[in-house]
């Protein structure tokens, strides 16, 4: 099955959090948009990975990083307006637009993006 992933769900397999189990037997073949990729990158340079360690580990990982390109960047955009409320942020917004764009289920660990899930089919991983 091919899944969309947010950050926070990559984020979770990586650190062994509850729900990584579900994660890594989804993640063969998952997409993730680059935004999200950028955020999980984020969040290991910040918490003190080097950076050659943070690509050791993310570079292995079987899943396609796909680039923000026009189109998806004003998918999200546009998803400001129904999530303003909500609080989401430009990655959860670029994880629903590619899940959106692909036709695809959007794996999160974020409650909130089941909110706001308008034809995106929100699975949370815990």
């Amino acid at each position: 099955m091919t899944v969309v992933l947010d950050a926070s769900a990559l984020i979770a397999m990586i650190k062994g959090e509850k729900g990584s189990a579900k994660v890594a037997a989804g993640i063969a073949g998952a997409r993730v948009s680059s935004v999200n990729y950028a955020e999980v990158v984020t969040h290991f340079i910040h918490a003190g990975m080097p950076e050659r360690q943070v690509d050791a580990m993310l570079d292995p990982l079987p899943m396609t990083v796909v680039p923000a390109d026009k189109g998806l960047a004003q998918m999200a955009g546009r998803l400001r307006g129904v999530t303003a409320d909500v609080g989401l942020s430009l990655g959860d917004r670029f994880c629903l637009a590619l899940a959106r764009r692909d036709g695809l289920p959007a794996w999160t660990s974020d409650q909130n993006l089941k909110k706001i899930a308008d034809a995106v089919e929100v699975v949370t991983i815990r």
